[in-house]
């Protein structure tokens, strides 16, 4: 085994366009108003010892925060803070962390990892080896029911057969040989590894907490053991959080804050008043009407880049939109340009593929091509300047339905909140001008909406994705059979673990699934081809309509803090953070 300590230079070479990921709710709303475990401070006044407390915006209450169940970035912005995987991801790349070295075979299939002595949980007992063991192995449980099992089955040895039953969990591909050492094999060459092992689903978890506590152990203060720079001490649902610093942190102490406040204020209006009041110093949930006045006048604003795309996907199983020409009509009627400039104006890019700008080839290049004004250019039949109008209504004449003539009602489903809504009108004005189909509008709040996208009970809804990791592999396994993520319910075959509601098939499915698997064996220019033949078999089959890729709008009040990092995938990261006033 070749001994590589890697260095942060080195790892960073391998991880230049890392972004965030999952699923993207844009200002989801709370839930409910029941309590708790840990209730105990009104919403309105501070812990003691607040003035060095930073305040944020979470602006929903996440549906979870367990790093093993969560797919959201709401959950996954506490967890960069609650808890820290072998490597720690940062605005520069990634860093050692609970891992202080690792070694590489030859062949690139098996990784060593070595923890820091000492390394303690927030309640101070002691973390190992064994902890990482079982979160991973947890995440590849069937049982669990995690939507990134594909995530770690798809790379460890013996993972799919695990979670298939059809091996034992002693056969998946990751083990500890003692307590700060972790051996782990993986089935092919996997370049982004490292940065695998600083996302969620690779992070610990307590097995006698989880187990003892059953879901939701990490919203109960007294149950959220956790091993990152702050641990829980609050929280009251839908209302807010509270994080103190973790005194049994390894590198406790670089850490300035005595805590974080994490609100959950849904309406961007009201968050951003609250900041402009002083009483809020971090938030991202800015309103579309806000950020000409924001830009002109306010330093604190930023727009950052983010890879990651909003688009509109069909439920392929559905009646009507099981008819790839009646889904093309539908992408071909949207007028991408009037949508950043007019709707979004955050600076988004109108988007023709499902892979975003930012994100590169093995030589560098750019998998989206872009014109001389940094536009995308025309792919897979899509005009980023322009709605076709004229070749989309004969799409639907094709398909049999002149003008929308004979449709059934269509809906369109959204999870509720302002700039959502905004988007939603949007698409409905523009189906109805350019292809005369009225549209139905409907909305839920992010938890239910979650869930009736992933049981296939819509038609059309509202989709946004932001990369986990620097490579197109990120975006498209989205859409393999084995993604609990695969809301399209866009599968060639039966996944009675994953989704055992789709028992409709699209064999036009394997052809993306083949590509993407190529895309695991193959390195090189060859890999390249795969990546670009899966897109392209999810593309020409329209499941989904790009309509822009990503940015990031988001305030720090500097008067107030300073350090506050946002991570290459735009996660907020508190560990350096300070109150200055």
């Amino acid at each position: 085994m070749l001994k590589r300590v890697l260095s942060l230079l080195v790892v960073l070479t391998m991880v230049l366009s890392v972004t965030v990921g999952c699923a993207q709710q844009d200002q989801p709303p709370a839930t409910d108003e029941t309590e708790t475990p840990g209730d105990e401070t009104p919403a309105d006044e501070t812990p003691a010892g607040s003035e060095d407390y930073l305040v944020w915006n979470i602006a929903v209450d996440p549906q979870t925060w367990d790093p093993t169940l969560n797919s959201a970035s709401d959950g996954g912005h506490i967890i960069q803070n609650l808890f820290e995987g072998l490597t720690r991801e940062t605005a520069d790349g990634i860093e050692p962390a609970a891992a202080e070295t690792w070694d590489i075979s030859e062949d690139g299939t098996t990784y060593t990892f070595h923890l820091r002595e000492g390394l303690k949980w927030s309640d101070g007992e002691p973390l190992t080896a064994a902890d990482f063991e079982y979160a991973w192995k947890r995440a590849c449980d069937p049982a669990t029911a995690s939507d990134y099992s594909f995530l770690v089955t798809n790379y460890l040895v013996n993972g799919d057969e695990y979670f298939n039953g059809e091996a034992s969990r002693d056969d998946v591909g990751v083990k500890a040989i003692d307590e700060t050492t972790l051996e782990v094999n993986l089935k092919f060459q996997v370049p982004y590894f490292l940065s695998l092992t600083s996302f969620y689903t690779y992070m610990p978890v307590r097995q006698d907490i989880v187990e003892a506590n059953g879901e939701g152990w990490e919203k109960n203060p007294e149950t959220c053991i956790s091993n990152g720079a702050f641990h829980l001490t609050e929280y009251k649902t839908g209302d807010h959080l509270t994080m103190v610093k973790n005194e049994n942190y390894w590198d406790a102490d670089s850490v300035k804050l005595a805590g974080i406040k994490g609100l959950m204020i849904v309406e961007g209006t009201t968050a951003l008043n609250g900041y402009e009041n002083g009483e809020i110093q971090v938030l991202d949930s800015i309103t579309i009407e806000q950020i000409p006045r924001l830009q002109k006048e306010d330093p604190n604003f930023k727009i950052t880049p983010h890879i990651g795309t909003y688009y509109v996907q069909f439920n392929v199983d559905n009646e009507v939109f099981s008819d790839p020409l009646i889904r093309k009509a539908f992408s071909l009627a949207i007028d991408r340009t009037q949508f950043v400039e007019q709707v979004t104006k955050g600076g988004q890019i109108p988007a023709t593929g499902f892979i975003p700008t930012g994100l590169i080839y093995s030589d560098g290049n750019e998998i989206r091509e872009l014109n001389e004004d940094g536009v995308p250019v025309n792919e897979y039949g899509i005009d980023p300047n322009k709605a076709l109008v004229e070749e989309a209504k004969a799409l639907l004449a094709e398909a049999g339905y002149p003008n929308g003539e004979g449709l059934p009602k269509i809906t369109f489903l959204y999870n509720t909140n302002e700039n959502n809504k905004k988007i939603a009108e949007a698409l409905q004005g523009m189906w109805k001008q350019n292809l005369g189909i009225d549209v139905e509008l409907l909305n839920q709040d992010w938890a239910v909406f979650q869930e009736t996208r992933r049981a296939g009970e819509y038609m059309i809804a509202r989709g946004g994705w932001l990369g986990d990791y620097g490579d197109a592999m990120t975006m498209l396994d989205l859409f393999a059979s084995n993604s609990g993520n695969n809301d399209p319910q866009w599968r060639y075959k039966e996944e009675p673990v994953v989704a055992p509601h789709d028992t409709t098939l699209n064999p036009e499915q394997e052809e993306f699934e083949n590509a993407l698997n190529e895309s695991r064996l193959t390195t090189g220019t060859d890999r390249d081809a795969a990546l670009k033949a899966a897109e392209d078999a999810l593309m020409n089959n329209h499941v989904v309509a790009p309509i822009y890729y990503y940015t990031f709008t988001n305030i720090v009040d500097e008067s107030i803090v300073e350090g506050v990092e946002l991570t290459l995938t735009n996660k907020w990261d508190f560990r350096y953070a300070e109150i200055v006033q």
